[in-house]
């Protein structure tokens, strides 16, 4: 939020850190925006001031000074800090969160009197069974509610709404879960949203709720600041919460992803992912652990996942009004980055190739190929099966995986099997060969061995040209052929029969079976129309430059252009 605040106004920001001095708290604040690769540069450190000082003592541990300084400086205030900790009780909390804000208040209605805005959270209804959590409904009743950090929120809202009703501006804006970022991937690894999400990816495994009031830090960020800096947005209430995702979202996202999960209870998920952690135990989900094992906390989760979906129209018409992104759903595209972080820091496990397939399908090829240079006049035909792991896999790669037989007897007399194979689908995003009129439409490269052991590759093309055989141009493939190690020593064509294309390729497509039948559909329609998307656009490139070629009839050819 600290550099939104920085992108979106030219004010100088005061950042409260708690440290014993000014170097420890910029050492700190720079280490943190570090940790989730944002910059810490020399512009940022001239607009931020930074002070030690500590949300739980009298007048933020500043001195009286600077404390009235600030209270005639100051144009807002906004209140972000909070410890958030779903093991600890109300006493344990009530200082950060609750007499913090208090003692925020206190600034904002000293001197000149300043607008406070303060991050609250949807955890002010986490009640079990209430009925919505509009942004304007009653809260959750007090002893209704398990958690200590639920309670904090509930009491900090309470008494700033009193305030509020005595004449300060107060505008609270309540975030629900706070997903990672959907363009750099950052997350909290604490976060009690990354933790779930890892154990539903590392165990396939999901348990039953109703709603997930959950949205990506980014718009999370971008929608607060936008309200802090709106002056006609101030003294209202924002619930921060992106467009909630069902049960069905979070399951079809997940197997679109590769990643088939079981529902479950949450008694049954509860023990189940507990179980396997104890077994297992993986260090940065230590923590879940601990929440699982708390009957408070286990309170808290129940209430969350058996919750209503939370409403948001005050913010939908803020966003609408203001020209801002507006809210999307959390989905498998916008948690990409996250979940290749989560991976990568080992509490996420993406599908690998090795995995049953999330789709596949058969190709078959005939065709000759010769010596390099010569006549290609000697059979050569394969049997590939063609594959992929997940949806993801296309979208980052944009690879398919392959395996199956080359039959060549000029370079043994048994079929040679695919170790490992792979086609890149408008490789190199389909960057044009032979100035512009031969665009690559897929790459095919494969390992395989002979029946004695011999070692080969194989690589082949397809290329679309700007020539009416366009149906061909979809099936032939240009091969080389060689010894590994070595240089090709045979090459030629090979084309897929326009008999089995349609046959083996869109009739014969197959799904994991374990997906239920909506879902099978949805996933070969969803490859079908992503390889029918990259396939036209690496047709056009071709026919866009001849036609533009055509038009231009003003300009003068360059030599090279008169000689081709």
């Amino acid at each position: 939020m600290l550099l939104d605040l920085l992108r979106h106004s030219d004010a100088h920001v005061y950042c409260l850190v708690r440290a014993a001095d000014e170097e420890a708290a910029a050492s700190r604040l720079g280490d943190a925006l570090k940790s989730y690769a944002l910059p810490w540069s020399s512009e940022v450190r001239r607009r931020v001031t930074v002070l030690p000082g500590d949300m739980r003592d009298p007048h933020l541990g500043l001195s009286d000074d600077l404390w009235n300084s600030l209270a005639q400086e100051l144009d807002s205030v906004v209140g972000v800090a909070a410890a958030v900790d779903f093991l600890r009780g109300y006493q344990s909390l009530r200082s950060s969160n609750v007499l913090g804000a208090l003692t925020l208040a206190e600034l904002a209605a000293t001197g000149r009197p300043k607008p406070l805005h303060h991050i609250s959270s949807i955890a002010v209804f986490n009640e079990v069974g209430i009925p919505s959590m509009g942004e304007d409904d009653p809260f959750a009743h007090i002893d209704r509610l398990i958690a200590g950090y639920d309670q904090t929120k509930w009491a900090a809202e309470v008494a700033l709404r009193r305030a509020r009703d005595h004449g300060l501006v107060v505008t609270a804006l309540r975030p629900g879960g706070i997903g990672g970022h959907s363009k750099t991937g950052a997350y909290n690894p604490q976060d009690l949203s990354s933790g779930l999400i890892s154990a539903f990816g590392r165990f396939r495994t999901v348990p039953a709720f109703r709603y997930l009031n959950a949205a990506p830090v980014d718009w999370v960020s971008r929608v607060a600041v936008a309200a802090i800096c709106e002056p006609d947005a101030w003294g209202f209430d924002y619930n921060l919460t992106g467009v909630p995702n069902t049960l069905d979202d979070v399951v079809q996202d997940m197997a679109l992803g590769g990643m088939h999960v079981r529902v479950q209870d949450w008694d049954e998920w509860r023990t189940d992912a507990l179980a396997r952690l104890q077994a297992d135990p993986v260090p940065e989900l230590g923590f879940l652990t601990r929440v699982l094992q708390s009957p408070t906390a286990l309170k808290l989760c129940e209430a969350t996942l058996k919750g209503p979906a939370a409403v948001a129209d005050r913010t939908t018409a803020l966003v609408e009004a203001l020209g801002l992104q507006p809210a999307a759903r959390y989905d498998a595209r916008a948690q990409l980055k996250t979940f290749e972080r989560l991976a990568g820091d080992g509490l996420a496990r993406l599908p690998h190739k090795d995995d049953q397939p999330y789709l596949w399908f058969d190709e078959t090829t005939e065709g000759s190929v010769g010596p390099v240079g010569a006549a290609a006049d000697m059979p050569c035909s394969m049997s590939l099966t063609l594959s992929i792991a997940s949806m993801h896999q296309l979208v980052t790669d944009r690879r398919v995986d392959v395996g199956g037989q080359v039959t060549c007897p000029a370079v043994h007399p048994e079929p040679l099997t695919v170790e490992r194979g792979d086609i890149w689908i408008r490789p190199e995003e389909g960057i044009p060969h032979h100035h512009g009129l031969r665009h690559q439409l897929l790459r095919y490269r494969m390992e395989l061995t002979d029946a004695d052991g011999g070692r080969w590759w194989l690589e082949g093309h397809k290329y679309a040209r700007a020539r009416r055989d366009v149906w061909r141009q979809t099936r032939a493939l240009t091969v080389e052929l060689g010894r590994e190690g070595e240089p090709a020593s045979l090459a030629g064509e090979v084309v897929v029969p326009a008999d089995s294309y349609v046959r083996d390729q869109i009739d014969g497509i197959k799904v994991d079976p374990r997906l239920t039948s909506q879902e099978k559909r949805a996933a070969k329609l969803t490859w079908l129309a992503w390889f029918g998307l990259e396939m036209g656009r690496g047709l056009l490139g071709p026919f866009a430059r001849a036609a533009a070629d055509l038009l231009d009839l003003r300009r003068t050819q360059t030599p090279t252009e008169h000689h081709r």
